[in-house]
């Protein structure tokens, strides 16, 4: 288990998701340091995929605006069908930690992929649980690594933002604090 600094904000709308990423953004916070996680809507109404052209990702369905912005902001994304959650999207470093779980076979009881992604990186098994269902419940998961001092500035700015929560898991102590 790789363990890192992390601050993790749990959003109700997509809209305040994407405020809180703009508002980082324009604070100055490293863009390729955060992730966001969030669930699709599969509708019979919406055709839902994605592709990449050259370095763009493009999106469509429900919410296809919402990420085909947030794709554009971020470092990678990926769309994951996750049993028990559904179709999930994530963009930025943690599709690459969720991928690294996945191959590496990290088999953590009771966790999904995303679950795996999270607890490689020293998010408690508890926490883990709560952002599953989180995204369950159709909420957004906004996540900012870094330094401790990087993760306490993330997590000053979020708290802005309106979370309905925002949490900090800290890679020196592995425990977790700030919860709310």
């Amino acid at each position: 288990m790789s363990e890192t600094n992390s601050v993790v904000a749990v959003y109700e709308t997509h809209s305040q998701a994407e405020e809180a990423v703009k508002e980082l953004q324009r604070s100055g916070f490293d863009m390729q340091k955060m992730s966001i996680v969030g669930k699709d809507y599969h509708t019979e109404e919406h055709v839902v995929g994605y592709y990449n052209t050259g370095d763009r990702m493009q999106y469509w369905g429900k919410m296809g605006a919402f990420w085909g912005g947030i794709w554009g902001m971020f470092l990678g994304g990926a769309f994951f069908a996750i049993p028990g959650i559904g179709p999930v999207l994530v963009a930025g470093p943690l599709v690459a930690w969720i991928v690294g779980a996945l191959e590496g076979a990290l088999v953590v009881g009771g966790l999904s992929a995303l679950g795996a992604g999270l607890y490689s990186i020293g998010i408690p098994k508890d926490s883990v649980v709560r952002y599953e269902a989180a995204l369950k419940s159709d909420k957004f998961l906004l996540l900012a690594h870094g330094t401790t001092d990087e993760v306490a500035r993330a997590k000053n700015i979020m708290h802005t933002t309106h979370p309905v929560e925002v949490t900090v898991h800290a890679a020196e102590s592995g425990q977790s604090a700030g919860g709310w």
